[in-house]
């Protein structure tokens, strides 16, 4: 069975021009070294700093790089001082953060503090402000764009507030990078979080970037002065090289692929909705062009997602499994969606490989999906995939 991949907010296959540029990095040396193998590799990691800063507006020694995006966030998430040496002893986070944010970094968990979002799941602006003029400047951690529901937040707006405030701005880009236009300074963020395998970049690689002339957190791990004392540790060149062409080739086909991908989104969009119970949430809000996250009540998000995998294809549930025991993820918890309604909910995420076959294709999965599992067939389909 030809399988089909409509997870790309999960991650993202190699890109052609990544694994060239990492196949030619195998034989490098330690860029530490001083002799000519080590220059060789300094020089292949500079480049890709170059590469990577680029994209988003930076300046390349703005740019940390790290073992992924929930380092770099956990990077960002450290009490620091800003310039002028004023501390930040509270963190603001929103309550629809990727977990490696809603952890608190180096925050002890009685200086975390949730900020609401909206039933269309953009940030309360009034509740931020609330929070940021109860007491002392905050550093403050908004998402650009949800990894679920794909709804883009006004960071702008948000970064004036934060600013005004006397505070510090962190953004996890990571969803967004790749799929719409955007740049540090546009943003007005402090600081700005990457990873490389959600663009088709290798897995394990990822980085923090500073605005110019903004003071970095302290680091998280210590011992040699690998990143400008930054981020101890001999560098992994071959994801940073591979990272660094991956964010080259995104961002120069990023329009066009984006402009087909949103048009493929749309017309998934509209043969999901004449199928009676479907909705589609958040889907009057600004979102990224490739994610659709779809909903019906009477159907188990996890029984759902093992029926697109007997029919060849991967999406994944908006919702989390512990222990044995499935709850609406917490993005939709704070969105306040009906719960039956959450627990069903499916997300599917085009990328720049995707066809109008595997949309038309997957609209019937869902189509007869709906009519099987809202009538109580979740049991055979659960045995089916044990089976299998």
């Amino acid at each position: 069975m030809h399988r089909i991949h409509l997870d790309w907010n999960a991650t993202t296959p190699l890109r052609i021009e990544a694994r060239s540029a990492m196949q030619a990095a195998f034989e490098l040396g330690n860029p530490s070294a001083v002799y000519a193998e080590g220059r060789k590799a300094r020089g292949a990691v500079e480049r890709a700093r170059l590469q990577v800063a680029a994209t988003v507006g930076a300046r390349p020694q703005d740019v940390i790089f790290t073992s992924g995006g929930t380092e770099a966030n956990g990077l960002a998430l450290t009490p620091s001082l800003n310039n002028s040496g004023q501390t930040y002893d509270r963190l603001l986070v929103s309550a629809i953060e990727h977990p490696s944010v809603r952890a608190g970094g180096l925050y002890p968990a009685a200086q975390v503090t949730e900020i609401a979002v909206t039933r269309s799941g953009l940030l309360d602006l009034d509740h931020l402000q609330a929070l940021l003029a109860a007491a002392g400047p905050a550093l403050v951690s908004v998402m650009l764009a949800n990894n679920e529901t794909g709804v883009i937040q006004p960071i702008a707006e948000i970064a004036e507030l934060v600013h005004g405030a006397g505070g510090l701005l962190h953004v996890d880009a990571i969803q967004a990078f790749g799929k719409i236009a955007f740049s540090i300074g546009e943003l007005q963020a402090d600081w700005l979080t990457l990873s490389a395998h959600k663009i088709g970049g290798p897995k394990g690689v990822g980085a923090l970037v500073l605005a110019p002339g903004r003071m970095p957190p302290g680091p998280l791990l210590r011992g040699g002065g690998q990143e400008q004392g930054r981020r101890a540790g001999t560098e992994n060149v071959i994801g940073i090289v591979g990272f660094g062409a991956a964010a080259e080739a995104a961002i120069a086909s990023r329009e066009s692929d984006m402009e087909r991908v949103g048009t493929l989104r749309d017309q998934l969009e509209q043969a999901l909705r004449q199928i009676p119970g479907t909705e589609v949430i958040a889907d009057q809000q600004p979102r990224l062009p490739n994610t659709t996250l779809v909903a019906r009540t009477g159907m188990k998000a996890e029984t759902t997602v093992i029926g697109f995998d007997l029919a060849g294809i991967a999406v994944s549930a908006g919702s989390a499994c512990s222990s044995g025991k499935v709850e609406a993820s917490h993005v939709l918890q704070a969105m306040q969606l009906p719960p039956e309604l959450a627990r069903s909910a499916i997300r599917i995420s085009l990328g720049w490989q995707t066809s109008a076959d595997d949309v038309d294709r997957c609209a019937e999965v869902w189509r007869k999906l709906s009519g099987t599992l809202a009538t109580g067939g979740h049991e055979n389909y659960a045995e089916a995939r044990n089976r299998a």
